[in-house]
């Protein structure tokens, strides 16, 4: 039996050293392939780095391989840094790690691949002045077996708006410039008249990236004309304070590039975070801050878009949103406490929470209003009304002066979209006029509650659950067509000439903010 192991354990050893292969790499001779000829590395600002790309390059011969050098075109001043199989390359500097620009003897068997990963952060000086492009490319061998890969990005100039840092002498301590916030203080700045050619003035001249919360106070307006582009990195807005203003210029654009439009969104540019929520923080104009104007911003991507007023408001903080488009904020389109605010042409689309939310009293009058939520949430809705505020587990009525929506759509995915939260004690006063409302109470808590009446008996015009049968509503497009519920169903009363595209509207006039067009095949 012993011997029979034994010769088991020599067959065996036997057998694995007869599959024993050393590999022995050739030098590679120009056959590579790879997954792109160029890689495009998205938009990015000044002095800001971009995304990681990825490039795959394939050795599909049956030979291993070494290939001798693999190193960026402009070489160790190029703007572009690689990083091969978790290889950092040639350590220029001794820094004890390579400065991802030069790599030797990089081995690849045969029939496999390998990664590149391409990053770059470049200023606008090195880039092309006619077209503002920075481009490199990868050198894969030398000599007769060179191949090349294009490497392309867009460098954007721009103005950076961000706290100041400060070091204390003593202690070499390091603090950064802050906003008061209650007992606490928000990492932020006041504007400066003295800087960037008058902080108070966003014009659209380059585009503005705002680092922390920027600051607006008393007797001070931050005014934002036709055309800006203002990008928002993450925890990071607009207070405009008691006393202060905020004024958006927008104005109707011809063409699809929005080029008179106001456009507030998150600073990564990547085509992959265009439509991702919560990238920024929010628009807040706090208690007191006084004739806030906005009209023709395209607001996107935020925590919440616009916060009106605070848990603390005494004074009603009023603001006119008209012509203005808020989407995909991971809490809130618009929250509103204690405010007053007028809004025509106003469109909101898909909120972790509400679209819109009118809480804790207040006045609220919207014409021509489109509110849409298809979160993927069983308790998301397009419109929360309240006359309350809850602190520390003790509920306080606030007047509910008036909510007036006249020819609005008020729409989404969930069965009932609209949601009345009134408590005893307080003035609740709100009417739907000519509304179309999703509204479908079969079997919940509200088909027996008064509040719903006039919506649920199609009272003063309001139609409900019909399909407004919006154009695109996962691409933000509600605009309608002649097969809309809406169509030609708004009362003359409330209209408005034009709509949110400056397109003149007819009688009757079509609920929403979108007169009614043929939809592009």
């Amino acid at each position: 039996m012993r011997s029979i192991l034994i010769l088991i354990i020599l067959s065996i050893l036997t057998l694995l050293s007869s599959c024993r292969k050393d590999f022995v790499f050739e030098p590679s001779k120009g056959n590579l392939e790879f997954s792109k000829d160029t890689v495009y590395l998205d938009t990015v600002f000044t002095n800001i780095g971009s995304s990681t790309y990825t490039l795959k390059v394939y050795n599909k011969s049956s030979s291993d391989i070494k290939i001798p050098k693999i190193q960026l075109g402009k070489g160790s001043s190029s703007k572009y840094r690689m990083m091969i199989d978790g290889m950092e390359g040639v350590d220029e500097d001794n820094s004890g790690h390579g400065d991802g620009k030069i790599f030797n003897n990089v081995e690849l068997l045969a029939n496999d691949s390998l990664y590149v990963f391409i990053e770059t952060t470049a200023d606008v000086a090195s880039a092309n002045q006619t077209d503002f492009l920075y481009t490199d490319q990868i050198k894969f061998d030398i000599g007769s077996n060179l191949q090349t890969v294009e490497l392309v990005t867009l460098i954007q100039d721009a103005i950076f708006l961000y706290p100041q840092k400060f070091v204390d002498a003593n202690t070499n301590e390091i603090t950064y410039e802050s906003l008061p916030l209650g007992n606490e203080s928000i990492y932020g700045f006041i504007l400066d008249h003295n800087d960037h050619n008058d902080e108070y003035i966003w014009t659209k001249n380059k585009p503005y990236v705002i680092y922390g919360y920027a600051g607006v106070p008393e007797g001070e307006t931050l005014n934002v004309e036709a055309g800006a582009r203002i990008y928002f990195h993450a925890n990071s807005g607009i207070i405009v304070g008691s006393g202060g203003s905020l004024k958006i210029n927008g104005t109707v654009s011809s063409t699809e590039a929005l080029e008179n439009e106001v456009i507030f969104e998150g600073d990564r540019l990547e085509p992959e975070y265009a439509d991702v929520p919560g990238q920024w923080g929010l628009i807040w104009l706090s208690q007191g801050s006084v004739n806030n104007q906005i009209n023709h911003l395209t607001l996107k991507n935020a925590t919440v878009g616009i916060l009106v007023g605070d848990v603390e408001n005494t004074t009603n903080t009023t603001l006119k949103i008209d012509n203005s488009q808020i989407y995909n904020a991971s809490n809130i389109g618009i929250l509103a406490r204690t405010a007053k605010i007028e809004g025509t042409n106003l469109v909101i689309n898909s909120a972790g929470q509400a679209s819109l939310a009118c809480t804790e009293g207040g006045s609220y009058f919207f014409k021509h209003c489109t509110f849409n939520n298809d979160w993927a949430s069983s308790k998301q809705m397009a419109v929360l009304i309240s006359n309350y505020r809850t602190e520390d587990n003790v509920t306080f009525p606030i007047p509910l002066n008036q909510a007036e929506f006249d020819n609005c759509i008020i729409y989404g995915s969930n069965q009932v979209e609209v949601f009345l939260d009134k408590i005893n004690g307080a003035n609740f006063n709100y009417q739907f006029n000519n509304c179309l409302v999703k509204f479908n109470d079969s079997g919940t808590l509200l088909a027996t509650n008064s509040l719903y009446d006039e919506i649920r008996n199609q009272q003063n015009g309001n139609i409900k659950n019909k399909n407004p049968n919006f154009l695109n509503r996962n691409k933000n497009k509600l605009n309608i067509d002649a097969t809309s519920a809406a169509f030609a169903k708004g009362n003359s009363l409330y209209f408005v000439p034009f709509d949110i595209l400056g397109v003149a509207r007819t009688l009757p006039p079509d609920m929403g903010a979108y007169q009614n067009a043929p939809f592009p095949e």
